[in-house]
């Protein structure tokens, strides 16, 4: 059956619309990064976002309520590629000592090569707290952060670990990812002579060691 121009008018048009509405909210979001890394969320205005954008306060509110929301859409964003990397990592046929360490490394390595997005993830844009996001975008946040750290915690436990410990060691790791990075970002670890990438290593080297001699975790 042949399709009339007619017929595909309204759809190119609205794709057309679509791509340039996505486009917009990617500049606003873009801006915003830039308004929010000088700023931090508290210091940070819907006008100087609209003015970094070059669009008037008026036209972004269009694309977002408010600053907390455009913040929370590029924290969303980042956790995105934060999930999609450690997915890519992990691979069929991996033994549970190889996803523990896939998943942790792949971890560690998107926020040593996105330092932003640790300062993003860790709401150092705006002095350590989560202020002005509600509750329940706090909570999707929070829980698109644990899914990147699930592979590592289901690894602990098919090598052998108790849940609960599983769940200490995955916390114990993200605190050494967040600690190690800030010293490595802020050039702090120099004083101390060592090699992130190195202490790193060692650091896994232990956890899967703690692992293995935890024994097989009760029956779930």
């Amino acid at each position: 059956m042949t399709t009339t121009s007619s017929d595909t008018a309204p759809d190119r048009r609205s794709a057309r619309l679509q791509a340039m509405h996505e486009a917009r909210r990617a500049h606003v979001l873009a801006a915003a990064r830039e308004v929010f890394m000088a700023l931090g969320l508290e210091g940070t205005s819907m006008r100087e976002i609209a003015q970094r954008a070059g669009y008037t306060p008026g036209a972004i509110y269009g694309y977002f309520p408010g600053k907390e929301d455009i913040y929370g859409a590029l924290l969303g964003e980042s956790l995105e590629r934060l999930n999609a990397g450690v997915a890519a990592a992990l691979a069929d046929g991996q033994s549970p000592v190889d996803r523990l360490r896939a998943g942790a490394r792949a971890f560690f390595d998107f926020y040593r090569d996105n330092p932003r997005d640790l300062d993003l993830g860790f709401y150092l844009f705006q002095g350590m707290k989560p202020r002005g996001l509600t509750p329940a975008l706090d909570d999707a946040l929070n829980a698109r952060l644990r899914d990147a750290l699930q592979p590592v915690r289901d690894a602990l436990r098919e090598i052998g670990m108790p849940a609960g410990a599983a769940l200490a060691e995955t916390t114990a790791l993200l605190a050494h990812v967040a600690g190690l990075l800030l010293l490595s970002h802020t050039g702090r670890i120099r004083m101390f002579g060592q090699d992130p990438e190195a202490l790193f290593d060692a650091y896994l080297d232990a956890l899967a060691a703690r692992a293995a001699a935890a024994g097989p975790g009760p029956a779930e």
